[in-house]
């Protein structure tokens, strides 16, 4: 956990920003998802990333695609709906790049998601390939979550899956994008106008492992119950692993997240 001021004019701050990562194995041989951030005064950069490709490649699919963006944001901060999605197909083509570098990743891919938020300005921008996802609150109300590139989604939004039934379906894993895919096939979903920031604003970037086992309705009852971002991520990693058991599910995926607090998420405080 880390937390640190906003620097914004005094008439007009945002309050402290809390942020805390969460990344665990899970059921599974290793892990293969990855999460980064970077901030400077005035500006913050999340990503999470959950790789794939067998005998390592995952590993290094995630690694590289968070490597990139945080070291591309540091050196010129995403800020409008354009240069996310400019930096997205960046990011692609250095996961395509880097499959040249050993028969390990050869078939490597990964989902991202990534934000940034700029300080000064009081603005947020985020992206996404696959189905790692970005979900904001405020005051402990769910405000949106982004929309998986994936074969449920799409059956979701075909009015042929409930949207409660993508996380048992079996073909759940499916994607229809990710990083490390042809530049003409690639699928990104970017945020619109830049969101404006409030205090009470909390963002979470996940991987499936997490949202595949503590729905919307979990999600928002132990951010309202959690006195921290720390916390809250606390009670997600106890939900993904007791939902897990009892489903059965031994050998469930990684899962991962980073939680982004703008003051406290508790309803009651302003």
């Amino acid at each position: 956990m880390s937390a640190f001021d906003s620097a914004a004019d005094a008439a007009d701050e945002l309050p402290p920003i809390e942020l805390a990562i969460l990344s665990r194995q899970g059921g599974r041989d290793h892990n293969e998802d990855a999460c980064g951030h970077w901030h400077s005064d005035s500006h913050l950069c999340c990503v999470v990333a959950d790789g794939a490709g067998g005998h390592g490649g995952g590993d290094i699919a995630s690694r590289t695609a968070v490597q990139f963006v945080i070291e591309s944001y540091a050196r010129h901060p995403f800020a409008t709906p354009d240069e996310v999605e400019a930096q997205l197909r960046a990011t692609n083509d250095e996961v395509i790049r880097h499959r040249a570098d050993g028969e390990a990743q050869r078939n490597m891919y990964t989902t991202l998601v990534m934000l940034g938020i700029d300080f000064d300005q009081r603005e947020a921008v985020w992206g996404h390939a696959g189905d790692s996802r970005l979900y904001l609150f405020r005051h402990g109300r769910q405000l949106l979550h982004s929309v998986d590139h994936s074969v449920v989604q799409g059956l979701v939004d075909a009015g042929l899956l409930a949207p409660e039934q993508m996380r048992e379906h079996p073909r759940r894993s499916e994607l229809y994008s990710a990083l490390g895919t042809a530049p003409e096939d690639l699928r990104t979903s970017v945020s619109g106008t830049p969101h404006r920031l409030q205090a009470g604003d909390v963002f979470l970037l996940c991987t499936d492992g997490v949202w595949e086992h503590v729905d919307d309705a979990e999600l928002g009852a132990s951010l309202v119950q959690s006195p921290s971002a720390t916390a809250w991520l606390a009670q997600i990693e106890q939900r993904v692993l007791a939902n897990a058991r009892s489903a059965g599910k031994t050998r469930h995926d990684n899962f991962s997240a980073v939680a982004i607090w703008i003051g406290h998420a508790d309803p009651d405080i302003p």
